[in-house]
């Protein structure tokens, strides 16, 4: 049976794992994280929230003895293929951090042997394959590339929710350092994708990868500023954008409470590490700055409705509602909610903070309790749109409070029937 190593167990990589387990291949994940190694182990997804067939799959290539995890790196020893995919942030100056890239491609190199196959899926800027993951492979193994081994970039492109299908059926990108790399690679990920693959270089490949998620970055950016604008003028930005839509070739995307997750904050900025110094980019860092304001321009809207209510933060009870950044997950990865909650606490404010799937945040008061958040609550902010907050009961909910203020950034409440029953009600693009 040939073996597929995975390195990196994060959303990523989980289901890659399973993935060439179910297609009947020995799939071994390398992760730093004893816990996820210990669960995996065990048969259970460290995977929590909405993810609809990955806690059966994992159940089931664990109960197969296809499935393994560990944090020892001599497993790449006579591996078919090594799949790397780990974290790829930018640092404060928006430059690409590659401690944990630079740190796993070492300890690959150190245990790589002839005919492995090697692909990068983290995001990465351009040039990073062959400028800073090639190097490193060969020195460290001694072989070289294309020609011992092989070397390809073919970004993910799996999203929190759908992680399972998204890898199954979304097409890919394969972009190998040489020809034969390229049909290597292809020839692996025909194994677990259904969608069509995409053969090109690895820089093309890495260009389209950063681009896709910052062209989705600066079309929210997009409806974030006319959302700004139609609270100017009054109206509403969601139906405005419903009516956007009926024409043909449009597809505007929603406003919301901020730009979470750990590719499209940062991957714009991979990009733009890739451009030389003759090229001044406009529409990306704009769009960026937009998309960073709207937490900033949640706090503004409590803030009037505090005022409003004569409330002073100071004191005040602050619900803040849902901290993953994504509906029905747990990912919390560059989370909107974090600002939100660091200006009230420093403002004196009681926060805490209600998520049904985050079980912990290191400093911050979380609850899974409804109770326990809005009770006696002067202002509920809705940052995350999960689907147990769609449910909740206007008349319930303004007994539960102390102060009835809701603050939705994502248009979970209609604004008439929240005023309707007492509330003060301001949400992003709404009428205030």
């Amino acid at each position: 049976m040939k073996r597929v190593v995975v390195v990196g167990l994060g959303y990523v990589g989980i289901p890659v794992a399973c993935g060439f387990a179910n297609a009947g291949f020995e799939a071994v994940g390398i992760d730093v994280i004893q816990s996820k190694i210990d669960m995996i182990n065990k048969g259970e997804s460290p995977v929590k929230g909405k993810e609809p067939g990955l806690d059966e799959l994992l159940k089931k290539v664990h109960r197969a003895g296809r499935l393994k995890a560990t944090d020892d790196y001599s497993v790449c020893k006579g591996a078919y293929a090594i799949l790397i995919m780990v974290e790829t942030p930018v640092d404060k100056d928006n430059l690409p951090r590659y401690k944990a890239l630079k740190s796993a491609v070492s300890s690959v190199g150190e245990n790589l042997t002839k005919g492995t196959i090697v692909v990068i899926e983290s995001t990465i800027a351009p040039r990073t394959t062959t400028d800073i993951v090639q190097p490193i492979l060969e020195k460290n193994s001694g072989l070289k590339a294309g020609e011992d081994f092989y070397l390809a970039h073919c970004p993910e492109r799996v999203a929190v929710g759908v992680l399972l299908k998204n890898l199954k059926e979304l097409d890919r990108i394969i972009g190998g350092i040489n020809e034969e790399s390229a049909k290597k690679a292809k020839e692996l990920y025909k194994k677990i994708v259904k969608g069509k693959l995409y053969l090109t270089d690895s820089l093309t490949a890495e260009v389209v990868k950063t681009a896709e998620n910052t062209y989705r970055d600066t079309q929210i950016a997009f409806a974030n500023e006319l959302a700004y604008l139609c609270e100017e003028l009054g109206i509403d930005a969601f139906e405005v954008q419903k009516l956007v839509n009926t024409s043909p070739g449009r597809q505007m995307l929603l406003p919301g409470a901020g730009v979470g997750g750990h590719c499209v904050p940062k991957d714009p900025w991979l990009l733009l590490h890739g451009s030389g110094e003759t090229f001044k980019p406009k529409i990306i860092p704009t769009s960026r700055e937009i998309n960073d304001s709207m937490p900033h321009h949640m706090i503004d809207l409590a803030e009037e409705a505090l005022t409003q209510s004569k409330v002073k933060s100071k004191g005040a009870k602050i619900a803040v509602m849902g901290y993953a950044f994504i509906e029905d997950s747990d990912d919390v990865r560059n989370t909107p909610a974090l600002p939100i909650i660091e200006h009230f606490a420093k403002s004196g404010a009681e926060v805490i903070v209600h998520d049904p799937y985050v079980k912990g945040a290191e400093g911050i008061e979380l609850t899974g309790n409804l109770n326990d958040a809005l009770v006696g609550a002067d202002c509920a902010i809705f940052v995350t749109g999960h689907s147990r907050y769609k449910s909740l009961k206007l008349k319930n909910l303004v007994q539960k409070m102390r102060t009835p203020i809701i603050i939705d950034g994502r248009n979970l409440f209609d604004r008439k029937k929240c005023i309707k029953e007492g509330f003060v009600y301001k949400g992003i693009g709404k009428r205030h």
